[in-house]
């Protein structure tokens, strides 16, 4: 018998990832948080240009310099977050950003706080740096928005750090300003880090999206090109914090990947500096399939939120594992809810990051069930 790491053993693998091997071709994959658009052709061309001119090397472990000043800029004029060049860490996806947080910032005996239903890989990092996390309940009642008063009542001296992600994975969610605000005085106050999780920030509908770093300095910021730029597979995101705090995330990045991906760096430059007329186009097609599924679902009876921001839908479902399989059957994919967390359980995730058409045919398909 092999003798496997006990904080391992304590994970499990991703129930989204699972939707990614869907071996139906035919089947509507509404489980996948991915932009279904392609890259920017000018993003396109800036790598393409750098493969010509032999950007195949390692980089500075931090990233480009020109990509990080870059990085600075925007933090300091869209989040009002003061920070510059040498703050700034450039990774190989807001994945491992977390994974760098949860190694540098978590100890045994600490507690993380975390959004419940939340991101999958918020719990899996906590267990794995030998922490614990601790759930913040995200109502549906609060449209799944994380109230300040419940971080409140989740607070004690064990407490190392809280993560936050607005707009939510799962949900939509969009948290308000006054709640982003009291979060950030009670980092200070309690002397406790927030790392926040701002992957969706550029995809927001009504709401408006307020960064926490700009009232705590206790706050690691990661964000990435991802899903604003449908650059998943390039694998590049990034993250700031003060210099203390950045000092020892590096350390793990230096061992864990040394640096990010070279020729997607030079991307995602141009994506900060080029036009972002298509990144318009791609939230505004995303705000009609979302008012399409939300308008469904709730004609079928199912109630559903209609979220803010990211691209995901939230709804109450009666005997959601059921409906799940069910649905897979009939030729639509989804996600159940539990795997967010214990306020999911009378949910499912559904994505709209399909195509309009492949939307109504799924609500049809779904009507029948």
């Amino acid at each position: 018998m092999y003798d496997f790491a006990r904080r391992v053993q304590s994970i499990e693998l991703s129930q989204i990832r699972k939707m990614f091997e869907v071996t139906n071709e035919n089947a509507i994959n509404l489980g996948i948080g991915e932009p279904d658009f392609d890259v920017p052709e000018n993003i396109k061309i800036a790598m393409k240009k750098a493969i010509d001119e032999n950007y195949s090397h390692y980089t500075p472990n931090k990233g480009f310099l020109d990509l990080r000043e870059e990085i600075t800029n925007k933090f300091q004029n869209e989040n009002n977050i003061k920070t510059n060049a040498e703050n700034i860490i450039v990774t190989t996806g807001a994945s491992e950003a977390l994974y760098m947080c949860s190694q540098a910032l978590f100890d045994v005996g600490d507690e993380v706080l975390i959004p419940n239903p939340g991101f999958l890989s918020y719990e899996a990092c906590v267990k794995l740096s030998q922490a614990k996390p601790v759930e913040l309940n995200c109502l549906m009642e609060n449209d799944f928005k994380l109230k300040a008063e419940e971080v409140v009542e989740k607070i004690n001296k064990n407490t190392k750090a809280i993560i936050l992600n607005s707009p939510s994975n799962p949900t939509g969610a969009v948290m308000d300003k006054e709640d982003i605000k009291a979060i950030g005085d009670l980092s200070m106050d309690h002397d406790f880090f927030i790392i926040s999780d701002e992957i969706y920030e550029k995809i927001i509908y009504e709401n408006k999206h307020y960064s926490v770093g700009e009232y705590s300095e206790n706050t690691v910021t990661i964000n990435g090109f991802s899903k604003t730029y449908a650059m998943t597979g390039f694998r590049i995101a990034y993250l700031t914090a003060n210099e203390k705090i950045t000092s020892e995330l590096l350390k793990v990045h230096q061992y864990c990947t040394a640096c990010a991906n070279s020729i997607a760096q030079k991307g995602a430059c141009e994506a900060l500096t080029g036009p972002q007329n298509e990144v318009e186009a791609m939230v505004k097609e995303f705000k009609r399939r979302r008012d399409l599924i939300v308008d469904s679902l709730n004609d079928m009876g199912h109630e559903c939120v209609k979220s803010d921001g990211a691209f995901y839908v939230f709804p109450k479902i009666e005997n959601p594992e059921e409906f799940v399989k069910e649905a897979a059957k009939a030729g639509v994919i989804t996600v159940p809810g539990l795997a967010f967390g214990s306020v999911g359980k009378d949910h499912v995730r559904m994505s709209f990051a399909n195509s309009y058409e492949n939307i109504e045919n799924a609500m049809d398909i779904l009507r029948k069930l």
